[in-house]
């Protein structure tokens, strides 16, 4: 199983791992062009529509689309992933971070423009969509085997980053900082994530939308008040984070230095992992939103790429840098652990952890609707409820078993399902500046 674990690293790491974050960040590039930077010049016009809400037909409204959609992406790559970037790639990271999200929000507007022209409604009456469908209805029945294959790699995926690994991640964080038994922990979870599935997709985006909008603004205040108390160290800061992008970072401290390619690898993958733009993931939700008309919902799914990294990682990288903390040899959580207690003491550590196990609950309760409708796809509706059963079943396992199979499994099985997604997209990207054309155009 050892072995096993280290190849499937190595072919992630080595094999996957560079091609695909080129074949991202190229294809949210091309797109922001084609789109004539539409993600950036219509941010206003995003905001206005998720103030206002929008009229049409869907399962669920378009603020509680985006709450879903955030409820799977705002996770531990926020908090933990930030600064595995930062203690591999140094400062600099942050800034191909900033980079990868702008291009991100085209790939995300576009993901879901096409979740929603191409979506249809089940027998139950609710409305689905997301890559598999845009690929087959958008792309032709000769495309319905790549369709498939992000059927199948979505509902498999789903047990390992949405499921397993995150019940690890929480009974893990209160393990450490309560002493709260594991088994325990994942206990509790199923019975928390089974009462929310229980209610289905309308009940699952009444959770998101308080709790989403709580958690994330608390962690933003929190940040917020460390950087107020060191306000004066923040142009220094600043200034270190765009010179180290462009010229590397020297070793300082525990800080073992890094290159160029360091802070643009490691920047550019981390935030791909905690936006997910190009993924495919997130235009499942946004399938099901309430619009009249696609082009409106894409410019609400865009906010998402937005909130999560270029508002909530920037918070947790913007901590670390100021405080100093990057120079200390820490790394994931514990090193945003200690930025927030240079201003809050012991208490920065217990909320850093209470932070991270809510951001991963809501993740748990959001990958369950990927893997959902990606196993209806291949099974109909008749897999819902024995898929939701077998869902909440596997978390107390997730939070007692050792993962590093899981977690390397994962990382393969998440990188595949971009594959045929980004393939979708840059095929289908005509119908997409069409219909943004058109819907401006009146």
């Amino acid at each position: 199983m050892d072995a096993l674990a280290t190849q499937l690293e190595l072919f992630s790491k080595h094999q996957l791992g560079p091609p695909l974050i080129f074949l991202i960040g190229g294809t949210g590039l091309y797109l922001m062009l084609r789109l004539r930077g539409l993600p950036l010049r219509r941010l206003g016009f995003a905001l206005m529509q998720l103030v206002r809400g929008s009229d049409g037909h869907g399962t669920i409204g378009a603020r509680a689309a985006l709450a879903a959609a955030l409820a799977a992406t705002v996770g531990t790559g926020n908090i933990a992933g930030v600064a595995t970037a930062i203690y591999s790639g140094g400062p600099g990271a942050l800034v191909w971070m900033w980079l990868i999200g702008l291009v991100g929000m085209a790939t995300k507007f576009a993901e879901a423009v096409l979740a929603v022209q191409f979506r249809q409604r089940d027998s139950r009456g609710e409305y689905v969509g997301g890559p598999m469908y845009y690929i087959r209805n958008g792309l032709g029945p000769r495309f319905a085997p790549l369709a498939l294959i992000f059927a199948v790699l979505g509902t498999a995926a789903g047990f390992g980053i949405g499921n397993t690994v995150q019940a690890n991640s929480v009974a893990d964080s209160l393990h450490s900082a309560f002493g709260i038994p594991p088994l325990a922990t994942g206990l509790t979870l199923m019975v928390l994530v089974g009462l929310v599935l229980l209610g289905g997709i309308r009940r699952l985006a009444r959770v998101a939308s308080w709790l989403v909008p709580v958690m994330a603004l608390g962690y933003l205040l929190a940040g917020l008040v460390v950087l107020a108390l060191h306000a004066e160290q923040l142009p220094a800061a600043l200034a270190l984070i765009f010179q180290s992008a462009f010229t590397g970072t020297a070793a300082a401290g525990g800080f073992a230095g890094a290159t160029v390619w360091a802070a643009i690898s490691f920047g550019v993958a981390r935030g791909i992992f905690s936006n997910e733009a190009g993924m495919g993931s997130s235009p499942i939700a946004h399938a099901s939103a309430t619009t009249d008309h696609p082009v409106r919902q894409g410019t609400i799914a865009m906010l998402g790429v937005f909130i999560d990294t270029l508002v909530i990682c920037t918070i947790t990288g913007l901590t670390i840098v100021v405080t100093g903390a990057w120079q200390s040899g820490v790394t994931g959580a514990p090193l945003s652990a200690l930025a927030f207690s240079s201003a809050f003491g012991a208490a920065g550590a217990t909320f850093v952890s209470v932070a991270l196990s809510v951001f991963a609950f809501t993740t748990l309760l959001g990958w369950s609707l990927y893997s959902e409708r990606c196993a209806q796809y291949l099974f109909g509706v008749r897999a819902v409820v024995p898929f939701r059963v077998v869902w909440v079943l596997v978390i107390p396992a997730g939070a007692v078993m050792s993962l590093q199979l899981v977690w390397n499994a994962a990382d393969v099985l998440n990188g595949l399902m971009a594959i045929p997604n980004l393939i979708a997209l840059l095929l289908l990207s005509p119908i997409v500046i069409k219909l943004a054309r058109e819907f401006f155009a009146k």
